[in-house]
């Protein structure tokens, strides 16, 4: 079985990137950086280098894909059809820094999230990175019903 791919989205693709680190793939926000080294990170990381710029993506080649689109809808399905991706609910990733998340007790998160939340929800996660701390709220079923629109829901995410 080969390894999951991991990408690079430059600066233009910001909501695909978060989109891709909410379906449990590595994916890095390449802002503020300049093409040169957008290309040389991407190739030493071994990441696939997602782009609006045709130019940038043809110096990227092999390992670039060209985003054909401005909606994110149609990027998450050109990326999904180009490397096979399905989202994976394990596998979810910090959708602010790209950190992997951990299983947190509710007990340990007091005084973290609302009060609400530690009330209504079981299940915490935070973000080995940055700390910020997620549960399965409203905005989950969101997300699933994107994806499954999109047909990119994992089976374990059903």
């Amino acid at each position: 079985m080969s390894p999951q791919p991991r990408f690079a989205a430059d600066e233009m693709l910001g909501s695909l990137a978060r989109w891709l680190r909410i379906m449990g793939y590595d994916t890095t926000y390449e802002k503020d950086r300049g093409d040169n080294e957008i290309l040389q990170s991407s190739k030493e990381e071994g990441r696939v280098l997602l782009t609006r710029d045709e130019e940038l993506a043809a110096r990227g080649a092999p390992s670039s894909l060209y985003i054909l689109s401005d909606d994110l809808d149609q990027q998450l399905r050109q990326v999904a059809d180009a490397f096979g991706l399905v989202a994976d609910e394990g596998m979810v990733r910090c959708t602010v820094c790209n950190g992997e998340l951990e299983l947190m007790p509710k007990e340990q998160l007091t005084g973290q999230v609302p009060e609400g939340a530690l009330e209504n929800h079981q299940e915490f996660f935070k973000c080995r990175g940055c700390g910020k701390v997620y549960w399965k709220g409203s905005h989950w079923n969101n997300i699933r019903k994107r994806l499954g629109a999109l047909r990119l829901e994992g089976p374990q995410m059903r």
